[in-house]
C-alpha cells in the first residue's frame, strides 16, 4: 500500500532550508522514502519578475501566491500517488499557504482564500507537520547572510521580527515543530531529521507526550494572544484493537469548516511514550467510522488554544471542555523523555496527570465528557 506524506519546511530568513531540504532527501532516501520537493511559490513568482508591487490590488499578488502554491501541491500530490516502484513518499513543500498570513492581516488573509474558494482550516490541516527552523538572527547571529536568495532582504531584527510573524502563522496546527539555533548548525538539521522521523514512523512513530491538570485559564487572555490559535475538536473513541490500543476519530476546525483524522494508539511501559498512527480520512470515511462507535461513549466535545512559546520553543494544547469551569488539561509534546515544562504565567499548574487513566480522553468519553473532580 502506497504511503504519501506531505509536510511543511519553513522558518524566518537564513533559517537553513536550503541545505535542511538537502538533508530530508539525502537521509530519507537511504531508507526507502522518494521525496518530492515544491519550491517556494514566492520566490519562483519575485524571480519571474512578478512583484508585490506591480498591482493596485494590495491582495492580487498575494491571492496569486496562494493559487500557484496550491497548483504545485496538488501537481506533487497527484504525482506521488501515480508512481510506480514509490511505495513512500515525502512531499517537502518549502513553505506552505499560511506562511503569507505573516504578511498580512487575518482579514486580508481570509480574504485571499476566499477568492481562491479554500477554507481556512485546509490551509492549515492539509500538511501532515510544519516544521520551522529558527532564523539564524536568532541564537547564530554570526551566520546570518542573504547571499543565497536575492529576493530577500531583511536585516537582523526585521528578521527576527518576520520570524515570530511565521510562526504565528501556524500556531494551530496539530503537529507544529520549532527548530531552535541550538548548538552547530548540524546540530539543527539532525534535529529537523530526527522530528521528520516520528512523523513518517521511522523506524517507529513515537509520540512523547505530557499531560497536566491545570486552572481554568483567562480565554479572552488566550484569545487576545498573536501566539495562539482557538480550534474546535470533536473526537468520538471506536471499537476495534487489543486493550493495549485506542483508536479514534476526530472532527477539527474552525467556523464550520472541518478536517478529519483516524488515530491509532498503542501505550508502552513509559506513561509519557505511545506509538502514534494518523490518518487523515475524508469526510465520508469520517462518518462510516462513526459507526463502530464504543457503546455507551460519549463523543469528547472540547475547544483547544493552542500557544507557541517562542522563548522555549514548547507548543502548549490546553484544551477547555463545557462541562467544567474550574479545570482544564495541558498537553505537551517533547523531542525526549529528558525534556522539561516551562510553566508560563497565564498558567496555573495543579499536577501532572500522566498515565493516569482517569484523566485519558477515552475515561472521560464514558463518564458523560466530564473532568474528574
Amino acid at each position: 500500500m502506497k504511503t504519501v506524506h506531505k509536510i511543511v519546511l519553513t522558518g524566518g530568513p537564513c533559517a537553513g532550508k536550503t541545505t535542511a531540504l538537502s538533508w530530508i532527501s539525502n537521509y530519507f532516501g537511504k531508507v526507502g522514502w522518494r521525496t518530492l520537493v515544491v519550491n517556494e511559490a514566492a520566490t519562483e513568482l519575485i524571480t519571474s519578475g512578478i512583484y508585490p508591487t506591480d498591482f493596485d490590488d494590495p491582495l492580487f499578488f498575494q491571492t496569486l501566491l496562494l493559487q500557484t502554491q496550491m497548483a504545485k501541491e496538488k501537481n506533487c500530490v497527484d504525482a506521488a500517488y501515480e508512481m510506480k516502484d514509490a511505495d513512500k513518499v515525502l512531499v517537502v513543500c518549502d513553505r506552505g499557504m499560511r506562511d503569507n498570513k505573516a504578511y498580512m492581516t487575518d482579514e486580508n488573509f481570509h480574504e485571499c482564500l476566499r477568492r481562491i474558494g479554500l477554507p481556512a482550516v485546509q490551509a492549515v490541516d492539509s500538511y501532515d507537520a510544519v516544521f520551522h527552523l529558527v532564523t539564524a538572527a536568532d541564537g547564530a547571529e554570526e551566520f546570518y547572510t542573504l547571499a543565497n536568495n536575492t529576493a530577500r532582504s531583511e536585516g537582523l531584527e526585521e528578521a527576527r521580527a518576520l520570524d515570530r510573524k511565521t510562526q504565528n502563522a501556524w500556531v494551530g496546527h496539530p503537529h507544529l515543530r520549532i527548530i531552535k539555533n541550538e548548538g552547530s548548525f548540524e546540530d539543527k538539521l539532525k534535529k529537523l531529521l530526527a522530528e521528520i522521523s516520528i512523523v513518517l514512523g521511522e523506524p517507529e512513530p513515537f509520540e512523547i507526550e505530557r499531560k497536566y491538570l491545570i486552572e481554568y485559564p483567562d480565554l479572552e487572555l488566550l484569545r487576545a494572544m498573536p501566539n495562539c490559535q482557538e480550534v474546535e475538536i470533536l473526537q468520538t473513541y471506536l471499537r476495534g484493537g487489543d486493550e493495549n490500543d485506542e483508536i479514534r476519530v476526530r472532527q477539527r476546525g474552525v467556523d464550520g469548516n472541518y478536517t478529519f483524522t483516524k488515530t491509532t494508539k498503542r501505550w508502552t511501559p513509559d506513561p509519557a511514550k505511545r506509538v502514534e498512527i494518523e490518518k487523515r480520512i475524508s469526510r465520508d470515511e469520517y462518518v462510516k467510522a462513526l459507526m463502530d462507535a464504543y457503546p455507551g461513549a460519549n463523543s469528547i466535545r472540547k475547544t483547544r488554544f493552542c500557544v507557541m512559546q517562542r522563548e522555549t520553543g514548547q507548543y502548549l494544547e490546553i484544551d477547555v471542555y463545557p462541562t467544567s469551569d474550574k479545570y482544564a488539561i495541558l498537553e505537551v509534546e517533547f523531542g525526549s523523555t529528558d525534556d522539561k515544562l516551562v510553566v508560563p504565567d497565564f498558567i496555573k499548574v495543579i499536577k501532572e496527570v500522566t498515565g493516569d487513566k482517569a484523566y485519558y480522553n477515552s475515561t472521560i468519553a464514558f463518564n458523560g465528557n466530564r473532568l474528574p473532580e
